[in-house]
């Protein structure tokens, strides 16, 4: 599918959208809390990480050099609190605005969306929740190929389009359709599977940018070895 032909499907989509939010003169629904889920896995890991390193150490210092006592064991466990307090209340990541995802760079703009798309989580769908969950792994992939990525390509121009404004600029016009009418049907379609629909798209067309990608690669790795047996063919450098 070209860049024409993904932009005009996701136009469609944001003008069934749009019609139906014009529909309704309420407010626009409230903004649904952001996913904690994965912060508090990685503070429960660190906090567990942090406490096993300072008994291992405790251990290690009550065997080889002396041993701690009472007032040592109180001491340790003084110091894991004060470690656990530490790691549970430092402040988080600040949140990732579509203004900072258009100013990403083009290396970070893969992780920024995905932590964007993660604050979205509660305002959308379940199957939409499933499709963007696709679009992350997507991302990462996509991530880890961008290291030798020009700024001045076209592949990042694309990219750039397509996962730092196409993307978000979709999810926000759902989010502005009112709750109520996300789930009636227009012209055959709701706004629920037009947004479903929207997204898959977009991850097919993050899949295909990925692909041209490591098909650069492939056709330089398959240039390099043969040069490399021109080079030293037989075994024997030229």
């Amino acid at each position: 599918m070209t860049s024409y032909d993904t932009n005009e499907a996701l136009a469609r989509a944001r003008g069934t959208l749009d019609r139906v939010r014009l529909q309704s003169f309420e407010g626009l629904p409230s903004a649904g809390r952001p996913r904690q889920g994965r912060s508090l896995a990685k503070r429960l890991a660190a906090i567990g990480g942090a406490n096993v390193a300072i008994l291992l150490a405790a251990a290690i210092t009550g065997i080889a050099v002396m041993p701690l006592g009472i007032f040592g064991a109180l001491a340790v466990m003084m110091v894991m609190v004060a470690v656990t307090l530490a790691i549970a209340f430092a402040p988080g990541q600040r949140p990732v605005t579509r203004e900072k995802l258009a100013k990403s760079e083009l290396k970070a703009l893969p992780m920024q969306t995905t932590r964007w798309l993660d604050a979205q989580r509660p305002a959308l769908p379940a199957p939409a929740v499933q499709v963007t969950d696709r679009i992350g792994l997507r991302l990462d992939t996509l991530g880890k190929q961008l290291a030798s990525v020009g700024d001045e390509t076209s592949a990042a121009a694309d990219i750039r389009r397509l996962v730092g404004e196409q993307l978000p600029e979709f999810i926000r016009d759902y989010q502005r359709v009112p709750a109520e009418l996300r789930g009636a049907e227009r012209n055959g379609k709701t706004p629920d599977r037009q947004l479903v629909e929207g997204l898959e798209l977009i991850e097919r067309e993050i899949g295909q940018l990925s692909e041209e990608l490591a098909r650069g690669d492939l056709d330089s790795l398959e240039t390099r070895g043969r040069f490399l047996e021109m080079k030293y063919k037989d075994g024997d450098p030229a």
